[in-house]
């Protein structure tokens, strides 16, 4: 995705409010405890875990524009999509970051189904984005619920454990000295014997879960995964 001066950008707000459906799953997703975001479908709401967990997200607007098209019959209608998702500005030099990215959120049966009739609504909000300096996509299943996901889910259930800080601090710091390291080579350095091992492996999950520390979460996660100080510590 292309780049832009991030402090030019004004954030919008929700235009349209999601009421429960009996159709989908609908609720609220607190986002990082701080923001309750609506979600309609379970997939929506795995695409908010997700955005959630990558550190380049700054903040997610739901329903945040409405875009007049002209559907297949010739009428008008209006198509409000699914997220707005914008990203840090500090990760780049001179204010530059990532395009603000209109989503809409589907599952891939649905598009097949009925994508000649979504299609209209679709090309405005690609002509709309580009005039905002943003970027537009549909996300379905193989898009959110891919090997990331996966890999997020399991780490989860380490987010809220609890570990000495003076332990943490050691395992960044000899870190940040080798660049990056296996998991398993962090493992056998900081943590010996059985019992330690144990408490070990879930310190280093933890510490992924909870954004001290970063890798590639394309690849399934095992002992051999590479692992590094995040730029953005929690």
């Amino acid at each position: 995705m292309d780049r832009i001066n991030c402090n030019a950008l004004e954030i919008p707000q929700q235009t349209r409010k999601i009421r429960p459906t009996r159709r989908s799953v609908s609720g609220i997703f607190s986002f990082r405890g701080q923001v309750s975001i609506p979600f309609e479908s379970t997939l929506e709401r795995d695409f908010l875990v997700r955005k959630e967990f990558s550190q380049i997200v700054l903040e997610v607007i739901p329903q945040p524009v409405q875009i007049p098209f002209v559907a297949g019959n010739g009428r008008m209608y209006t198509y409000t999509p699914d997220f707005l998702v914008y990203f840090r500005a500090s990760d780049y030099a001179w204010g530059e970051c990532l395009k603000p990215l209109l989503v809409e959120v589907k599952p891939r049966e649905v598009l097949r189904a009925d994508w000649k009739d979504m299609k209209p609504k679709f090309s405005a909000a690609l002509r709309y984005a580009k005039e905002q300096g943003w970027d537009f996509r549909i996300q379905d299943e193989s898009r959110i619920r891919d090997q990331v996901f996966e890999n997020i889910m399991f780490l989860r259930r380490y987010k809220k454990m609890e570990f000495p800080r003076e332990e943490t601090q050691w395992i960044l710091e000899n870190l940040r000295d080798m660049g990056q390291a296996p998991f398993q080579y962090l493992l056998g350095r900081h943590f010996s014997g059985s019992t330690e091992t144990a408490v070990g492996i879930s310190h280093l999950w933890h510490m992924l879960a909870t954004g001290l520390l970063e890798c590639d979460l394309t690849l399934r996660l095992n002992n051999d995964v590479v692992l590094w100080v995040a730029r953005h510590g929690k």
